[in-house]
Parts: structure tokens; C-alpha cells; sequence
């Protein structure tokens, strides 16, 4: 009995570790950071049978600790740091004799996922953001180190008593917020399918169901596409009028769509009507940030599986004519194909303006995912 209680005790750690919950999106959090004070210089003197009447020779103290953040690709969300509010960093070492310098304090070194922003918590000014894997930027510098009285002597100060002490490291709230990097993002109201797509078209697990708002936190799934290529499709929570204002919960996530490179707006054939609707999406993105307006957009209209010919002519006055649209839908496959080719057009053509080697970049990226999937 006690072998079988430990192997199924192991088993449910298993489970706890490969399945993805809810609650373990986390895309902001708030952290008191300090970092290390530096460390004090020495007033020593050389002191020796040869030399007994030696010079200053006092080392200088080393500097603070600081707390740098860490892209890493294979984190996808803060809930490392959700319950880590307080982060100090080590004080550096005291000078010593023959000028030898005080140890650096120890650096804290926080690993956040790719498109992390660090905020001052007191201005909300950006401080940067992490956008590569590797990359590293300090979000709190270490206290400088005190000088050693060897700094201070001259000719007119052969013996000097003193020395520097270190300077206090400074403390702060800081705010990171995470705001997720795809190559597509889907845009639009709940229950509009775009938690069914990204299940059909990835390997991606999202909560389905028939009530509004099933879609509590991003989902991210990898696209298969031809010739072993790949691109980050993005489910955002569903957006609602009035999202900016914070009704609903899209003003939570809709941070999460500036990083995506193209936004594809989905609205399902049965809706009172398409162009109102697209017009409410437009319009929320537009309040939240204008620039979003310029990145390129598809117009999918979804549960077509329940329309037949005829009445996607009729629809047709009611698509409006600033954006390309195609019919599709996730339950049957129809138009499924064709939408991957026009995404991966839109991609490969908004990178080719901008960066060259976004794609390539992209693919290395979606290759780790699939073997860490």
C-alpha cells in the first residue's frame, strides 16, 4: 500500500507540473526591489618588519549588488514572481590592506518571458523591455564602493586617516508587465471562436464553452504551416465595447495584441451585424493605442459550417471594404487552409518592410516551443 500511495503521489506531481491551469497566467506584477549598498573603503596602512613606517595602503570597497532582469524564452508568464514581492540584492565587501578591493555584492538576476516592460511603479515611466532571449538590463544599480585612503594621498598628505564609505543602494517599487509576443493575434468579442481556432489549428488546450468570457488569460499556440514553417498565433480574451474604459475584462489583455504583428478580427456569420461589430473592435483598439490601427488585419467570418452559398453573398454588403475577409469555420475545416496562406502572406510581407529577418528569427523561436511542447 505504501509503494502505491508514493507512486501516485508521484504521478499527480507529474500531472501538476505539465498541465497548464488558469490561475498560472500571470502578466503583471508589483516588486519592491533594494539594491545593494556598496561597500566601505579601508584606511589601512602598510605595516611590515621591512617597512615599518609604510604608505596608505587601503583597498577600495566593492560595489552593491544590482537586480537585473533576464529574457528567457521558455517562461511564457511572471507567476514566478507573483508572490516574490520583495527583492534585495547583496552589499559589497569592505576594502582590506595592500589596496585590495571589497568583493562585488551579489547580483539577483530575475528570468521574465520575451516582451516583458519594466515600469517605475511611482511615475509609470517605462524603464525598457526585454524582447530577446539572453538579453539583460538592470533594473536596480548596485551602491558605488568606497575608496580606500590610498586615492588620497599627495605630497601635501603623506598619511591620510580616512576613506570613502559606500554608497546606499537604492530602493523603489518597480512593475513589470508582460505583454505577449505572436506573430498573430485574434481580436474579438467573446464566444466569436477564436479559442476554437487556435484547438484547431495548434496544439494549444484553451477552455472551450458556449457562456461569454471562457477565455480568463492569453493563449498561445504554434501553427503548422507548409514546408516545416511555423508562426505564434495568439488568443486574447474577449474584447467588449467600452474595453478601454475597463468594462469586461479585455482592458486587461489588450496590452497583449501591441506585440503581435498582425491582428486577425473574427466575427461570426449569425452576429446583428458584421460591420457594427468590426467598427466596435476598430474603434477599442483605436482608444487603447492608435498605432494598432496600422498593423495589418484580416477579417475572418467564423461558424460558416451553418451558412450555405447563398447567404455568404448576402453577407457580402455587410463585410465592409477596407479590410480583406474570408470564410471559415473551425468545426469543419472550411476556409482553414486558405487562412493560413493569407496570414503567412500578411507576414512575410510586413517583415519584409520592416525586418528581414523577423520570420527566421520567429521559427527558431517556435522550434524551441515545439520541443519544450
Amino acid at each position: 500500500m505504501y509503494i502505491s500511495a508514493v507512486i501516485n503521489f508521484q504521478f499527480l506531481i507529474y500531472i501538476l507540473n505539465f498541465v497548464p491551469l488558469a490561475e498560472n497566467f500571470v502578466d503583471y506584477v508589483k516588486i519592491c526591489c533594494k539594491s545593494g549598498a556598496g561597500g566601505a573603503g579601508s584606511a589601512h596602512f602598510a605595516r611590515s618588519r621591512i617597512d615599518p613606517k609604510g604608505g596608505p595602503d587601503g583597498g577600495d570597497g566593492g560595489r552593491g549588488g544590482h537586480i537585473i532582469l533576464r529574457g528567457n524564452a521558455q517562461r511564457w508568464t511572471l507567476l514566478h514572481l507573483k508572490y516574490r514581492k520583495h527583492i534585495k540584492a547583496g552589499r559589497g565587501g569592505v576594502g582590506s590592506q595592500s589596496r585590495s578591493s571589497g568583493a562585488d555584492g551579489e547580483d539577483i538576476i530575475l528570468e521574465v518571458p520575451l516582451g516583458t516592460v519594466a515600469k517605475d511603479f511611482e511615475t509609470d515611466e517605462v524603464m525598457f523591455e526585454i524582447t530577446d532571449h539572453g538579453q539583460e538590463m538592470i533594473l536596480m544599480k548596485g551602491g558605488r564602493g568606497g575608496l580606500g585612503n590610498a586615492h588620497f594621498k599627495s605630497s601635501t598628505n603623506q598619511s591620510p586617516q580616512y576613506s570613502q564609505p559606500g554608497e546606499e543602494g537604492s530602493e523603489s517599487w518597480k512593475v513589470l508587465e508582460l505583454k505577449l509576443l505572436a506573430d498573430v493575434g485574434l481580436v474579438g468579442f467573446p464566444n466569436a471562436g477564436k479559442s476554437t481556432l487556435l484547438s484547431v489549428v495548434s496544439a494549444a488546450k484553451p477552455k472551450i464553452a458556449a457562456y461569454a468570457f471562457t477565455t480568463l488569460k492569453p493563449n498561445l499556440g504554434i501553427v503548422a504551416y507548409r514546408e516545416h514553417q511555423s508562426f505564434v498565433m495568439a488568443d486574447i480574451p474577449g474584447i467588449i465595447e467600452n474595453a478601454h474604459q475597463g468594462k469586461g475584462i479585455g482592458h486587461r489583455f489588450l496590452r497583449h495584441i501591441e506585440r503581435n504583428s498582425s491582428l486577425l478580427f473574427m466575427i461570426p456569420c449569425d452576429t446583428e451585424s458584421i460591420k457594427k461589430e468590426y467598427a466596435i473592435l476598430l474603434n477599442e483598439l483605436k482608444q487603447f493605442n492608435p498605432e494598432l490601427l496600422d498593423k495589418p488585419r484580416l477579417l475572418a467570418i467564423t461558424k460558416c459550417d451553418m451558412i450555405d452559398e447563398e447567404l455568404k453573398e448576402l453577407l457580402l454588403p455587410e463585410i465592409p471594404d477596407s479590410v480583406d475577409h474570408i470564410f471559415i469555420s473551425s468545426v469543419s475545416q472550411l476556409g482553414i487552409t486558405e487562412l493560413k496562406d493569407k496570414l503567412w502572406e500578411q507576414l512575410n510581407a510586413k517583415t519584409e518592410e520592416t525586418n528581414p529577418s523577423y520570420i527566421s528569427k520567429q521559427n527558431s523561436l517556435s522550434k524551441n516551443r515545439q520541443e519544450e511542447e
